[in-house]
């Protein structure tokens, strides 16, 4: 079952994203007015991983990208 997409971060370093069939536990490095991540778990069963990073808009949104090891990229726009 597909369900809605979203990104979430955690004040200690971890947190989660769902999109479409890819689901993904994050590990944060957090700046000023950014965040980086590293990412893993499944995408549609099969194991996957990556990295990804996102910044805070002037509108309080967030523009980022997620990237899949040795292959496709993935660009998001998220708000509250």
């Amino acid at each position: 079952m597909l369900e809605p997409a979203y990104i979430a971060f955690e004040a200690k370093g971890g947190g989660e994203f769902v999109f479409g069939a890819v689901r993904g536990d994050l590990e944060c490095r957090y700046g000023p007015d950014e965040v980086r991540f590293t990412w893993e778990d499944f995408d549609e069963m099969d194991a996957a991983f990556g990295a990804g990073s996102a910044k805070c808009a002037p509108d309080g949104s967030l523009t980022g990208e997620i990237r899949f090891h040795r292959g496709d990229e993935s660009t998001f726009k998220a708000r509250k």
